[in-house]
């Protein structure tokens, strides 16, 4: 019973839930940055290279035979994976770097000091009515 306490207490934490939803977005991010580099970025690099499509660019190490398809080293593929990831790790070095950016903002300016509580207003009453009392 002890363990599902434990398990609830993880699972309900705030750090578990925002993790939970960054994979999220970073998986939809993922996409849209696929996307960006199969639709966007990789046509216009084929045709200044020859009109070459980077997806069909491989190596066949087998033919194909009858039911059997071919064997083949898809580099193509890879170049655009390579440019899938540079692309998504420069955007979250962009992002991190804007939000440490914001952090020494908030570090370097000054915070107003916090109200003083009610038990320190009615010390400093009293401090302040004992040194009339000794004044008179």
């Amino acid at each position: 019973m002890n363990i599902i306490k434990e398990f609830k207490e993880f699972a309900v934490k705030g750090n578990v839930v925002d993790m939970a939803v960054g994979i999220i977005i970073g998986a939809a991010f993922g996409k849209i940055v696929s996307s960006l580099v199969n639709d966007v970025i990789m046509p216009p690099i084929g045709v200044l290279i020859g009109g070459v499509d980077f997806s069909d660019l491989a190596i066949v190490l087998q033919a194909a035979a009858g039911e059997v398809p071919a064997v083949t080293l898809s580099y193509g593929r890879f170049i655009q994976t390579v440019l899938d990831f540079t692309i998504v790790a420069f955007a979250i070095f962009m992002v991190i770097k804007v939000i440490n950016r914001l952090k020494r903002k908030e570090e370097a300016s000054p915070a107003a000091p916090p109200a003083p509580s009610k038990e320190e207003q009615l010390l400093t009453e009293i401090r302040d009515l004992l040194k009339q009392k000794n004044n008179l």
